[in-house]
């Protein structure tokens, strides 16, 4: 019943919450940020993608000469560059690093997003194309012998390389999405399904979900699961609270001067990638869920990405997130709307976490023991 606890990382300080400062490449920030991460005990760091944003292989590469043990999570395009490109490119980076990589697929909730980068495919084309780059990723990283592919998108032919990532068989695949296709793709494809925050029983029916995907694309297991928040965090639960209806003033001012990512929608319509659809209609439902999980934000910035808070005390959220992990959720994927302070108050948050994990296990395993061996 182990977990694992990823944060995020980015080039300046910005969120929701904070306009940027600083040039869209602070180099003293993301050194400061990798090693907040890291001394705070997270497991590995998300590397985000975006139109815009710098380059997530480079920033993980700066990232991990900048570290020792933190792992890099590089959030990847398919249709970016050829996947016989990226088999060779995120390799060649895990070398170095030491075997600290993973990569995040997002294949693209929103058409203008991705025509920003050239790619005028549909999403359910983006998907169909998806499943095809990880069909010649995987037999790249794997294969020993030249092998040639034949698909709708790639075409490939006598292909082999000999850079191989130091992790085995190959380097960690997570996928997002919560359409119908992201789950076919996802559960045939993913090593990690990653999903944004949602109340307890929807989780535990997109868990369903996944591993139904799995079983139909003939998997013998199932990916495991990451569920995604934004804990926020103060001394007491009064205390938590009163922080975070602050932060949601400064998110609503930020929304109505048109500064969040969330007002592109006022633009183009309403989010076309399910999983945004799904926190607004939460929103809708209710402003708080089970232990503490809070919509607000959410609704306030159109949520386009992960957007829906837990709400306490280190104690409250830590039993919340545990909530999760006794769904079957492995993966724990926390930042903050205050993303370097938070990151560094999160230290506190991850070990208890992990404290609880471990009694449990290890309650569990006294339970299976034998009669007779505990008194030995």
């Amino acid at each position: 019943m182990s977990v694992e606890v990823i944060g995020m990382i980015g080039t300046r300080d910005a969120s929701e919450t904070r306009a940027a400062a600083g040039p869209p490449i602070d180099v003293e920030y993301t050194r400061a940020f990798v090693r907040a991460h890291e001394e705070a005990g997270f497991d590995r760091v998300l590397v985000g993608y975006g139109s815009s944003s710098a380059d997530s292989a480079q920033l993980a590469a700066f990232g991990a000469a900048h570290s020792e043990r933190l792992g890099f999570l590089i959030a990847h395009r398919p249709g970016a560059m050829a996947p016989t490109l990226a088999a060779r490119t995120f390799p060649t980076l895990d070398v170095f690093a030491g075997g600290r990589i993973a990569v995040h697929v997002i294949t693209g909730g929103s058409d203008a997003e991705q025509l920003r980068d050239g790619d005028d495919l549909g999403k359910d084309e983006r998907y169909a194309r998806t499943d095809e780059y990880l069909d010649v990723l995987k037999l790249a990283w794997t294969s020993a012998e030249p092998f040639d592919y034949d698909g709708r998108y790639y075409r490939v032919r006598d292909a082999l390389t000999p850079v191989r990532s130091p992790q085995e068989p190959r380097i960690p695949l997570y996928f997002g999405g919560s359409s119908d296709a992201a789950f076919r793709v996802g559960g045939k494809q993913a090593d990690v399904f990653a999903l944004w925050g949602e109340p307890l029983r929807e989780t535990a029916e997109q868990i369903g979900r996944v591993r139904e995907a799995a079983q139909a694309a003939g998997r013998d297991d199932a990916p495991r699961i990451s569920v995604s928040f934004r804990p926020i965090l103060a001394a007491t639960d009064e205390a938590a609270w009163e922080r975070a209806y602050g932060l949601l003033g400064v998110a609503r001012e930020r929304a109505a001067e048109g500064a969040n990512l969330g007002v592109h929608y006022a633009r183009t319509g309403a989010p076309a990638n399910v999983g945004s659809q799904r926190l607004l209609a939460l929103a809708e439902r209710g402003e708080l869920h089970d232990r503490c999980l809070w919509t607000p934000i959410a609704a306030a910035t159109g949520a386009p990405g992960s957007s829906t808070a837990l709400v306490g005390s280190p104690e409250t959220v830590a039993e919340a997130l545990l909530d999760y992990v006794r769904l079957g959720v492995t993966t724990l994927l926390i930042r903050g709307f205050d993303p370097y302070d938070d990151a560094v108050a999160y230290g506190e948050l991850v070990e208890r976490v992990r404290a609880k994990v471990r009694s449990k296990e290890a309650a569990r395993e006294r339970v299976a023991e034998p009669a007779g061996v505990a008194a030995g």
